[in-house]
């Protein structure tokens, strides 16, 4: 087949590409988007509404374990890696987070867990509660209750500062008296546990004569209460947290993974206790939640660490809540 083009279609065709050309060397490179590379992220915090009361998530920071092997047990360590895997996860790095939420009910400002302060027991991205803080527009010294859902070196280490002065001059301190006890036992410091109980000896004594102790299913702040959930530790705590008909429960440490351990409730990790026991509370509790609908935050799923958990066979799922924005 011939294609005929007559001269003057040319003529036409070359003055329409020279002046495009044109155009683009005039424009020179701006016509290109190379704006610089920022290098920069969004603050560490997170704010919504629950009934009356809103509730402002910091974040402590991300916690690296390491390779899950020997970490997280009873299930074989290839099975682990394929977990992890499988859900677009490093099978060779379990990294956590520490998602802290301050709920403001109007006459009161609470704030859960502390995460790890001074310590750097986990690595340098730790420490940085004070600065989700004050990214968020929250002042230290407007906070008028801690409640410690245990004592471990990643709940309790942001309660004073590296000259163990309280970081927050105004609050009330809450945990159990058996986890308090446990880990300020001076007789433990010559066993294994030793770093974590000179960590809680460290935030813990200091305040010693603000922390009141509660009680199981005791409402000891309005709108919070306390359920034992003991295993990771002897007085691990979850609460639930309600205002105005609405609520959740926030977990702690009753699930260190949004899949390992939902998926296996009955794996073991290394940092319990008391293993067993904590698979028990674990299957306990999120039994309970799944099946109430009860919306979840855990301290230490995927940043902000709020949503729902169902039962998926043996174990459980995890649905993060979209994080909504208003204007």
């Amino acid at each position: 087949m011939t294609i005929d083009v007559s001269r003057r279609s040319l003529l036409a065709l070359g003055a329409g590409l020279g002046a495009g050309l044109g155009a683009s060397a005039m424009l020179g490179t701006s016509a290109l988007a190379r704006a610089p590379k920022l290098g920069t992220q969004t603050p560490y915090w997170h704010r919504f509404v629950l009934g009356d009361a809103e509730v402002t998530v910091v974040s402590d920071g991300p916690l690296p374990l390491g390779d899950p092997s020997g970490t997280f047990t009873g299930v074989p360590k290839e099975e682990v890696k394929k977990m992890l895997a499988e859900n677009f996860l490093s099978p060779d790095n379990v990294v956590l987070e520490q998602n802290s939420p301050i709920v403001n009910t109007g006459d009161k400002l609470i704030l859960f867990d502390t995460g790890m302060g001074t310590s750097k027991a986990f690595g340098p991205t730790t420490g940085r509660q004070q600065k989700s803080m004050a990214e968020a527009g929250i002042k230290p010294e407007d906070i008028d209750a801690v409640v410690c859902s245990h004592a471990h070196i990643d709940h309790i280490g942001g309660i004073v500062d590296a000259n163990n002065k309280p970081l927050f001059p105004n609050a009330q301190i809450y945990i159990a008296q058996s986890d308090f006890d446990f880990w300020t036992d001076e007789g433990k410091l010559g066993g294994p546990a030793k770093d974590f109980v000179v960590h809680a000896r460290k935030n813990l004594m200091p305040v010693r004569e603000r922390i009141k102790f509660f009680k199981d299913g005791e409402e000891f702040l309005p709108g919070v209460q306390a359920i034992s959930a003991p295993g990771h530790t002897v007085g691990h705590t979850i609460f639930m947290v309600s205002s105005a008909g609405k609520s959740f429960a926030f977990l702690g440490d009753l699930s260190h993974h949004s899949v390992l351990l939902l998926e296996r409730p009955r794996m073991e990790f290394s940092y319990d206790t008391d293993p067993k026991q904590a698979a028990e509370s674990r299957v306990k509790l999120l039994t309970m939640l799944a099946a109430n609908k009860t919306p979840v935050m855990s301290y230490h799923f995927a940043w902000p660490g709020y949503g729902h958990v169902a039962k998926a066979g043996e174990g459980f799922h995890y649905y993060p809540e979209p994080m909504k924005m208003t204007l």
